[in-house]
């Protein structure tokens, strides 16, 4: 099952429950006058960056994504949206920094064609993937290079028909997990297990190294709209997506 109830979200401030973890789908596509109003939001530094971007799209994209990033988390923190400061790990996960810090809200972002995700939570760490779809003609070759062997072999056996959708439910799901615990690309995509064929749901299945790692995490497979997947991670379980489109604001 992929959740796909996109609704718009209601107006002002949003409260964010524990059982909750809310998933926003925005267009790195929007109309100008949207552009300008997001632009507007965007701390020197993020100005600095959209201004080296040599391709207008590439421009765009980052200040829509940035732009919305920023509105979307003003509706949990109550602070205008320029006013949030970021920190980032190591391997470059981001958090909130200064006083949004304290309210204890999480997030995480993918972006990937012409689209963006955003996820909320609070007191849960979370990781979200979305990819566009595409023909994988190497797919069975870049499954050999970074699959685990178990998810090889399933891999292997689908029907072709269904290998390029399989492809992208695994790496969505295993790239989620990676973000959602932090260590970003150290951590090598072989070294668990995710459930992927198409009509299976969503699941961490085993990792290696800490077998009681695997239920630390649940997960959940999004479809954020035609010719996209994607998933989510978050820690713990007894939670509910609830998804809004950023492009009804």
């Amino acid at each position: 099952m992929a959740f796909d109830a996109w609704a718009p979200p209601p107006a002002g401030p949003l409260a964010l429950n524990a059982d909750e973890v809310h998933v926003w789908r925005a267009s790195l596509r929007p109309p100008p006058h949207v552009l300008a109003r997001l632009e507007m939001h965007l701390s020197a530094d993020e100005r600095a960056r959209a201004a080296r971007f040599r391709f207008a799209e590439h421009r765009t994209a980052f200040i829509a994504g940035r732009g919305a990033q920023r509105e979307i988390l003003a509706r949990y923190t109550g602070l205008p949206p320029h006013a949030h400061v970021y920190a980032e790990t190591s391997h470059g996960k981001q958090s909130l920094a200064g006083a949004a810090a304290e309210q204890g809200i999480r997030y995480n972002v993918s972006n990937s064609g012409d689209l963006v995700l955003v996820a909320v939570s609070r007191g849960r760490e979370l990781g979200v993937d979305l990819e566009k779809l595409k023909p994988m003609p190497d797919g069975i070759d870049i499954a050999r290079r970074f699959f685990s062997a178990p998810e090889n072999e399933i891999f292997a056996a689908l029907d072709e028909a269904v290998r390029d959708l399989a492809f992208f439910n695994c790496w969505t799901r295993k790239e989620a997990y990676i973000k959602a615990v932090g260590e970003g690309l150290s951590m090598p995509l072989d070294r668990f297990d995710v459930a992927f064929a198409p009509g299976e749901d969503a699941r961490l299945l085993r990792t290696r190294g800490d077998e009681a790692e695997a239920a630390r995490w649940s997960m959940a497979a999004l479809d954020p709209g035609e010719g996209y997947v994607g998933a989510i991670v978050v820690e713990g379980d007894g939670w509910r997506p609830v998804l809004y489109d950023f492009g009804s604001v």
